[in-house]
């Protein structure tokens, strides 16, 4: 609104967008009167209001986004206007690169980031290829005795084993390996724990113990004794870091190898669980892989990949992506007022029939054909794109790959029983166990 004098103190992105579609009030009471998901909220809106929404749960609106443009926008044009408050994962993860802002975020990532460049990835591929054998090994004793697993546990079991390894320098032993279970017990607790931080803290307390009592064991095994059989892991980035950088406290250090630790191997684990469901359904898909070259090539490499990719799709390893407006602009067209909470729903995107035909549909070839995916960037975006995107995709792509090579010609899991729906927290993981036996 301008002033008597003709000056409106607006600035200009916020006069010359035109208003964000917001989602009639009375449907979002009815959603919390049903007791729903978020997801359920968040698809009503897109389904109803398209690629940038706007929904009130509170005073302050809510922005979602969708659309691939204003996705790229939010996240890659302009970090600066859209920014990150604080993750979820906070009470776990404390100031770890995740969850850190402003210029000890900048700090921290570059500190990280040569590590998992094409470069930095290769003194991790040994650590990984050795994580498989152990991994097919089991599998290959479960098909010998017909002994029943749980493949999402045998999927975490992997994905810690690897990033423990990358960590440390050593392969994860039974005991470390048991009290780490605490980890994913915090990341399964955290959509039903209380919204006040010193509740949620309390609720999860044995659990944090735990996790900060093996930190600490691995903090001091790395100063003491120096670089695993496997030689130095990011552990010993981190402390050699401590020596000439004072913002490395033990507590960082702590935090740091924690948020390594969950986005190093929840992901991936949930994400190959998923595929092993999808392949269930789908079992074709393993055939195709299979049939794309010999062992080794590049084209059976490729195929395999392709099954990853398409998994992520599905479900992202980022399904949900939390921003705040720290100034008003024009998002692809909209006034998005300063102060608005932004949500990038990469999960909600990846299923757009506008952008992928038949989006409910398994199809890795979607990855395999040309023209087969959408080819803007904000499109596909399964760890997020821009300045915060995950850091570890190299990795987790590799991880995936290496144990999909050793495990897909040799072994198909007959599942006793799947889970019937998802559950969305940190990552979008099966609601339940995955209890199997092998047939070779």
């Amino acid at each position: 609104m301008a002033t008597e004098a003709g000056f409106d103190p607006r600035p200009p992105a916020a006069r010359t967008g035109r208003p964000v579609p917001e989602l009639d009030p009375a449907l979002v009471e009815r959603w919390r009167s049903e007791g729903a998901e978020l997801i359920d909220l968040l698809v009503l809106v897109r389904e109803r209001l398209g690629g940038v929404a706007v929904f009130r749960l509170g005073p302050s609106p809510t922005v979602l986004v969708t659309d691939p443009r204003a996705v790229r926008h939010v996240l890659a044009l302009h970090p600066d206007r859209y920014v990150k408050r604080s993750h979820r994962a906070r009470l776990l993860i404390g100031d770890g690169v995740l969850a850190a802002t402003g210029e000890a975020w900048k700090s921290q990532r570059r500190l990280l980031q040569s590590q998992f460049t094409g470069t930095g990835m290769r003194r991790y591929e040994q650590r990984i290829a050795e994580a498989a054998r152990v991994t097919a090994g089991r599998w290959a004793a479960y098909a010998r005795t017909g002994q029943p697993f749980d493949v999402g546990l045998e999927m975490r079991r992997f994905a810690l084993d690897t990033i423990w390894r990358s960590l440390t320098g050593h392969p994860l032993d039974e005991g470390t390996e048991r009290e780490l279970g605490a980890v994913a017990a915090v990341v399964a607790a955290m959509p039903e724990l209380p919204a006040d931080t010193a509740g949620a803290r309390e609720a999860v307390a044995a659990d944090l113990a735990g996790i900060d009592a093996v930190a600490h064991y691995a903090i001091e095994a790395a100063r003491g004794r120096g670089a695993g059989p496997d030689g130095p892991g990011l552990l010993h980035l981190l402390l050699d870091a401590a020596a000439t950088r004072p913002e490395y406290t033990d507590r960082l250090i702590r935090d740091e190898l924690v948020t390594l630790l969950v986005a190093g191997h929840e992901t991936t684990a949930t994400t190959l669980t998923w595929l092993y469901l999808l392949l269930d359904r789908h079992p074709a898909a393993r055939e195709e892989a299979l049939a794309a070259g010999a062992p080794g090539s590049a084209e059976r490499r490729s195929a395999v990949q392709a099954l990853v990719h398409e998994t992520l799709r599905l479900y992202p390893s980022a399904w949900i992506l939390p921003r705040h407006a720290a100034e008003a602009d024009v998002l692809t067209g909209y006034a998005v007022e300063a102060g608005s909470d932004v949500v990038v729903c990469p999960y909600l995107t990846h299923r757009d029939p506008e952008l992928w035909p038949d989006p409910e549909r398994f199809d890795p070839r979607r990855f395999t054909t040309p023209d087969g995916r959408p080819t803007h960037p904000g499109a596909y975006l399964p760890f997020g794109i821009g300045p915060r995107a995950c850091l570890g995709l190299r990795f987790a792509l590799r991880e995936s790959t290496v144990l999909l090579e050793q495990l897909l010609p040799a072994h198909v899991p007959a599942f006793h029983s799947v889970p019937t729906k998802a559950a969305y927290s940190i990552t979008v993981r099966p609601d339940g166990p995955t209890p199997a036996t092998l047939d070779s």
